[in-house]
């Protein structure tokens, strides 16, 4: 007679005791700590990117020069890129704007 190891009746089969920590208990703990630092990591840098953003706009409705369009100009492109037009704004327009007016 031949006997499965994997068979249920085996009697050389040990059960971990009750409460205690299995592989599968042990990896999904892990994946769940895993997505729970993404998910607080993309918050985050949600809510500095909207700060980021909010800041800028502020900056270039308040402080950029009323001569012209570039003023609207700007304001609709921070506004329509969300955080994208911000870091141009930063990037590109600002630096120009303090050298030019000191501001």
């Amino acid at each position: 007679m031949i006997h499965c190891l994997c068979s249920p009746d085996n009697a050389t089969r040990t059960k971990a005791p009750p409460g205690s920590l299995t592989k599968g208990k042990v990896m999904f703990a892990m994946f769940r700590l895993f997505e729970l630092l993404f998910g607080l990591a993309f918050f985050s840098l949600a809510v500095v990117g909207t700060a980021f953003w909010i800041w800028m706009l502020v900056d270039c409705a308040t402080k950029e020069t009323t001569q012209g369009n570039e003023k609207l100009v700007w304001v609709l492109i921070i506004l329509l890129t969300h955080w994208i037009g911000a870091a141009i704004y930063f990037f590109v327009r600002r630096p120009k704007r303090m050298t030019e007016l000191g501001v």
